[in-house]
């Protein structure tokens, strides 16, 4: 899947006149693309679209303006971008109550290595980088790559033209063991991403641009 490119990226202003069609655009994609794993995990399996939606908020959030810096903006979420055979997922710890979070973080230390994506029986492990990994604690924000093999996209790609495949998000940590099958939905989508990056795709066009619609999904 082609990394988000400069040209992509709206000015501040610019930005503004299409945020409301573009955010919702985007939050009905993502949508499609969030599954629950237990009661305390949530994935978001990201895309070209969900990865410039972070970019252009965090240019406004922030007000960045220099182009250095939105170049760095770029770099960073560009690193959310999956790669061929390879999904990439947000997870979120989501614990409301403050102490219990606070108790089961140090606990979950290390579970970054334990979320998989299992297809047909075959697990695609999901890594994250060093630098995101906290020595002490687990973080309630974890960004996750998975390398399938030719097999399992095989089989994603079936599955989401309707065969039968058994295709799941597991977590399996001493702190936190769930997993969740994955809905027809949320496998179109991921055969969508997994076959963008074997074509090598056109861009969307950004923020303002004509990427796919889906539709309302509420």
């Amino acid at each position: 899947m082609k990394p988000i490119e400069r040209g992509e990226v709206l000015g501040l202003a610019e930005y503004e006149t299409i945020r409301p069609h573009f955010r919702a655009r985007v939050i009905d994609e993502k949508k499609r693309r969030r599954v629950a794993v237990g009661k305390n995990a949530t994935a978001l399996f990201e895309n070209r679209d969900t990865v410039l939606m972070q970019i252009q908020e965090m240019l406004r959030t922030e007000r960045i303006t220099r182009e250095a810096a939105i170049q760095h903006e770029i770099d960073t979420y560009n690193e959310f971008i999956p790669g061929e055979r390879e999904l990439s997922c947000t997870v979120m710890l989501e614990i409301d109550d403050k102490d219990e979070r606070d108790a089961f973080l140090p606990k979950a230390r290390g579970i970054e290595d334990a979320f998989a994506v299992v297809v047909d029986g075959e697990r695609a492990t999901g890594h994250t980088t060093p630098d995101r990994i906290l020595p002490d604690r687990a973080s309630a924000v974890i960004y996750l790559k998975m390398k399938l093999s030719e097999r399992a996209v095989a089989a994603i790609a079936a599955a989401a033209r309707g065969e039968a495949h058994a295709i799941e998000l597991e977590v399996d940590h001493p702190a936190y063991r769930a997993k969740a099958a994955l809905s027809r939905e949320v496998i179109a989508a991921l055969a969508e991403d997994l076959g963008a990056s074997l074509r090598g795709p056109s861009q969307s066009g950004g923020a303002g641009g004509g990427a796919p619609g889906h539709g309302k999904l509420e």
